[in-house]
């Protein structure tokens, strides 16, 4: 990310490396681990941090598809909101969807990388000269960055569907009972992952 943001200067020395690298990069994962843990405090009533990982995760996730078209301040709120917003969905794909998502990847991956596909249509940068909805550029970004998200949903649930139907046809998905129960720690590699005794039905 920071390469890429560096990557549009002529000069890169490598004190504006170490910067640009803290203010997107660093800062990023920062805020976006904040945001989510400022959002668990005031939903759950105290900080958690399994979701405050995740915001850091998904904080660096929102300003991926940006890193050439954001400053280091709209990186910084782009990362925020994008650790804000993992904490909601995760909460809406497990338990109002009731999707298996144990590690809020989809969450993380998905609808923050769509986040950080749709924020450079918001306050994204091309050189000096704003591109974004909010900074003088228009709605045509946000229109072309909308169509990209779509268009690789589309795909990405096209192709996920294909291969792992010829997967469930040619050697299925799911393990037996047995093995399920002991767990594939134990069963594929013949360790356990988790210490502790096993109560599982």
């Amino acid at each position: 990310m920071a390469m890429t943001t560096s990557g549009m200067n002529n000069t890169v020395t490598p004190e504006k490396y170490k910067k640009t690298f803290f203010q997107t990069a660093g800062g990023v994962a920062l805020t976006g681990g904040l945001g989510a843990l400022i959002t668990t405090w005031i939903w759950y009533g105290k900080p958690n941090l399994v979701q405050s990982l995740n915001g850091a995760l998904a904080g660096l996730v929102s300003i991926t598809a940006g890193c050439g078209n954001m400053t280091a301040v709209g990186a910084v709120f782009a990362g925020l909101i994008g650790g804000i917003i993992v904490v909601f969905s995760i909460e809406i794909i497990e338990k109002k969807l009731k999707i298996d998502d144990a590690i809020g990847a989809a969450s993380v991956h998905g609808v923050a990388g769509v986040w950080g596909t749709l924020v450079i249509g918001l306050w994204g940068v091309d050189g000096d000269t704003g591109i974004g909805l909010f900074n003088g550029g228009g709605a045509s970004q946000l229109g072309a960055q909308a169509i990209g998200a779509l268009a690789y949903a589309l795909w990405a649930t096209i192709l996920a569907f294909l291969v792992f139907g010829i997967l469930k046809k040619a050697i299925g998905l799911r393990v037996s009972k047995e093995v399920e129960i002991a767990g594939l720690d134990v069963s594929e590699h013949g360790s356990i992952a988790y210490a502790g005794e096993r109560k599982r039905k």
